[in-house]
């Protein structure tokens, strides 16, 4: 934890110098990568850097696109993990990372509300949305919610009332990392039901499966792909999807919003972001390949196997999707007083 505690408790003599210092390099080289020399990019490999721990949802989609992704560009793609804080550690990284496109983030929906909550904590060091620029939303993934097979409960509103019956029965939910979408989801859960139970932070979803499949969390949940295969198998009990609409991978699992819990449901996502100044030549040729690369009918295939849709957005359309949860879940985040 000593990588993570320095990230979150860093402190700069002069922040104001050091963004504008970040700013004039950015300049200088968003200036020398003009749009005749970004026809040239990438003249060497490209890295994604995943937030999180291997075997998860989003390190399998940054998996799953680096090959075409690195047949389109001509140069190799390869994926990087850097797990902690809640998929911050990575993001940082990549916001103070040279803005030439040879480095970018695999962010999913726990990038805004992890920042949100630093940011209310006032240990964040970047600004997650001047710092990253969008460039394209991979894919959409539904988030669910899931129990093990031991919690008498078959959808989230039996829980609630379980918990209810039960008040001294302890009961423990894991989430991918503080900030993460199911740690706010826990709390939140909390607020609206009245119940208690014991937050329990993992640094991706694959190390939070594991204990649940080892009866030892009894609620947990991520985005879909990485634990629809045990939800069929009947190793995880799905209590809900939080998107707007039921899943077609679990056409049986309700909705939050039909159980009656409103205000928390949303659309799960993976997406890259790039250093703010890098220059809309580079930005755009990265965007392509990633259209291109989820336009071929294996990998559509392999996502819709994973419960999971090809987007391949524009810069436009992510950012706007961005902005929107940050605007939903920003007095969410304070009232709950994360930390």
């Amino acid at each position: 934890m000593r990588i993570a505690t320095a990230f979150v408790k860093s402190s700069v003599s002069n922040p104001a110098r050091r963004r504008w210092a970040r700013l004039l390099l950015a300049a200088g080289l968003a200036s020398s990568l003009g749009v005749a020399s970004a026809a040239d990019w990438p003249a060497r490999p490209v890295k994604i850097v995943v937030p999180f721990a291997a075997g998860g949802t989003t390190d399998l989609i940054a998996r799953l696109i680096a090959t075409p992704m690195s047949q389109e560009l001509g140069q190799p793609v390869v994926v990087e993990n850097r797990p902690g804080v809640g998929g911050l550690l990575g993001a940082d990284a990549v916001a103070k990372a040279a803005p030439d496109g040879y480095t970018v983030l695999m962010a999913n929906i726990s990038y805004p509300l992890a920042a949100l909550v630093a940011q209310g904590a006032k240990r964040l060091n970047f600004d997650p949305l001047a710092d990253l620029r969008s460039v394209s939303v991979v894919a959409n993934v539904p988030l669910v919610i899931t129990s093990t097979p031991s919690v008498p409960a078959r959808n989230l509103k039996e829980f609630a009332e379980l918990l209810k019956k039960n008040p001294s029965t302890h009961y423990a939910y894991g989430s991918t990392g503080p900030g993460s979408y199911i740690h706010v989801f826990g709390m939140w859960f909390q607020e609206q039901t009245g119940a208690s139970m014991t937050h329990v932070p993992f640094k991706g979803a694959a190390p939070l499966k594991g204990e649940m499949l080892a009866g030892r969390i009894q609620m947990g949940g991520d985005q879909l792909s990485s634990s629809l295969s045990d939800i069929r198998a009947g190793s995880l009990t799905a209590l809900a999807v939080t998107s707007p609409q039921r899943s077609p991978s679990l056409p049986d699992t309700p909705t939050v919003s039909e159980l009656g819990f409103t205000g928390i449901d949303t659309e799960g996502w993976n997406g890259l972001l790039a250093p703010a100044q890098t220059p809309d030549a580079v930005v755009a040729r990265i965007g392509q390949a990633v259209s291109k690369a989820v336009q071929q009918p294996a990998i559509r295939q392999r996502l819709a196997e994973l419960g999971a849709e090809a987007s391949g957005s524009s810069p436009e359309q992510m950012s706007a999707l961005l902005k929107s949860q940050f605007v939903q879940f920003g007095p969410m985040v304070s009232r709950l007083q994360l930390e």
